[in-house]
């Protein structure tokens, strides 16, 4: 995870670019839209003295292309911009949310199934974390969703071994600061009939998303993290989604009403009991793209469709989301023993 800064527009430079033709628009804001980055990377990108136009190399990104501009990046033309696709995808544990990593770590980007589009991802899950990470083909969109502004509640499940003081967890909902680092309102709880033996599992649902944010606020609260499973981003669940899998979603129109951590998450308790179906297509073909497919399997998302644990050879890994009764146990070894996840 990751909190971006908003990028401000640099003042109109001279000598790149007039940007007096009709449709003419940022460098940046066009390589966005065409899937290449976000924004803030594409300024990084242009400084770098990756990006021509019309074969001039980019000193500034303060240029404004037309339709009709030859646009580069590392010598290879650029592509039209295309119609924005959103998808959801259930991150294993173990990769990089990156193109590249310097270190040869395996990445998500290396790890999607054939038959996607060019993606980037909106925010980030770092390499031990797992669970719901939007992927787009749009650059604008990313950064829309991702800002802490948007007012969108990312919602987790942590397993942690340590005491649990209620006083202290209840107190998040004001904010805390951590090692001079401010982390804004977060409400957290104990997940009913989870609340004994070493290893606990809350519930956690906060609006900021900053790097690591909710192992250190929890470390800060002599708690050590030994899982953590991102189950919503907004309005978007992870749901039944198996490891690995790619599932298109509706292509959204308007950016989701903004709301604080309190507005949406009043109490866990009333979320869980009335929590809606993620919000993906019902009643049309969608495609849920899975890992060691060549051809994308077509999945059908309407009323039939029920919401728990997988169908299928690989069904065998439990939900990621909370359980729906206090009863059932939640993924993981039982509190009190067994051997955990190598992190």
């Amino acid at each position: 995870m990751v909190a971006h800064q908003d990028d401000a527009s640099p003042p109109e430079a001279e000598g790149q670019g007039d940007g007096g033709e009709v449709g003419a628009e940022r460098i940046a804001k066009r390589l966005a839209r065409a899937g290449v980055a976000s924004r803030r990377e594409v300024e990084r990108l242009i400084e770098a003295g990756r990006v021509a136009v019309n074969g001039e190399r980019l000193t500034t990104p303060a240029v404004k292309v037309s339709p009709t501009d030859r646009v580069t990046l590392d010598g290879r033309p650029v592509g039209a911009v295309q119609p924005t696709r959103l998808f959801r995808y259930h991150k294993p544990p173990g990769l990089m949310t990156t193109h590249h990593d310097p270190q040869g770590r395996p990445t998500v980007f290396d790890s999607l199934p054939a038959g996607l589009p060019r993606l980037i991802s909106i925010g980030r899950l770092d390499l031990n974390s797992e669970g719901l990470l939007l992927l787009t083909n749009d650059g604008e969109l990313a950064r829309r969703l991702e800002l802490p502004s948007s007012g969108l509640v990312r919602r987790y499940r942590a397993r942690a071994r340590g005491r649990v003081d209620p006083a202290r967890l209840a107190r998040l909902k004001d904010g805390i600061t951590v090692d001079g680092v401010r982390y804004g309102p977060i409400l957290a709880e104990v997940e009913p009939g989870h609340d004994a033996g070493a290893n606990q599992w809350l519930v956690l649902s906060l609006a900021e998303g900053k790097n690591r944010e909710v192992r250190r606020v929890l470390e800060a609260l002599g708690l050590t993290v030994n899982r953590l499973i991102r189950i919503a981003y907004g309005p978007y669940e992870l749901g039944s989604l198996e490891r690995g899998d790619v599932a298109e979603l509706p292509s959204p129109g308007k950016p989701a009403e903004p709301g604080s951590v309190k507005d949406i998450g009043k109490t866990l308790k009333a979320k869980r009991s009335q929590r809606p179906s993620p919000p993906i297509l019902t009643g049309e073909a969608k495609k849920t793209y899975k890992t060691g497919w060549a051809k994308p399997k077509i999945k059908r998302t309407g009323s039939g469709s029920a919401p728990g644990r997988p169908a299928g050879p690989r069904g065998r890994m439990p939900s990621a989301s909370p359980p729906r009764s206090s009863g059932a146990r939640p993924p993981g070894p039982r509190p009190g023993g067994g051997r955990g996840r190598r992190g």
